[in-house]
């Protein structure tokens, strides 16, 4: 009867932190998308997303329009694309942000092309790696805003200061996305935190 006791208990506890876990996650993702802010940095990132034969799709669009805005805000005076090709492709993530960049007006030499990456985790080592290799420590990632919590959360575990600058419009926007992506977030979450740290890592990439 006490190990019976003891036992239920137990489960009780389990199902608790199941149900509370999650729960706390979403929470830290919905706060911090609704409270962004950005402070000066020595590089921008723009995450990679979907493109289709070189043309970006309305997420990776967005995102290149908000590294525009940032860039020309002097936060950081150069930019990072990162995101390799799909099964398939024929252009990378990363190529297909770069030369829209140029298109926006931002100098070639001000921007660096990392052709690699097919999730948010391999994308971070990629750019972080290059940050690490050219003393660079601080980092303004632009991404949904739903996504920030992780993208900022993985930067800041392999050592370098992030923050987030948020896409305002589109697909990947506030006034887009809700509950959905936020629940997608928050397992992406839990799985980095457990099976990505043992070299699992799961696809990511959004197709719109």
């Amino acid at each position: 009867m006490f190990l019976f006791k003891i036992i239920k208990r137990l489960f009780q506890f389990a199902l608790l932190l199941v149900i509370i876990i999650p729960l706390y996650v979403a929470g830290n993702i919905w706060w911090s998308a609704h409270h962004l802010t950005t402070h000066s940095s020595d590089v921008i990132v723009v995450m990679g997303a979907a493109e289709y034969n070189g043309v970006a799709s309305g997420v990776l669009q967005e995102r290149i329009y908000e590294t525009g805005k940032v860039f020309g805000s002097g936060l950081a005076p150069v930019v990072i694309t990162v995101g390799g090709r799909q099964k398939s492709d024929v252009y990378t993530e990363a190529s297909t942000s770069y030369k829209a960049l140029i298109k926006l007006g931002i100098p070639k030499k001000k921007i660096v092309l990392l052709a690699t990456g097919k999730d948010t985790l391999s994308s971070t080592v990629a750019y972080v790696s290059y940050m690490k290799l050219h003393r660079m420590k601080s980092v303004i990632i632009v991404t949904d805003p739903y996504h920030c919590y992780r993208a900022v959360s993985e930067a800041k575990d392999l050592g370098v200061d992030a923050t987030c600058a948020g896409v305002e419009n589109g697909p990947g926007s506030l006034k887009f996305t809700g509950i959905k992506y936020v629940t997608r977030e928050t397992g992406a979450y839990l799985a980095y935190k457990s099976v990505g740290h043992f070299g699992i890592h799961l696809s990511d990439q959004i197709k719109n």
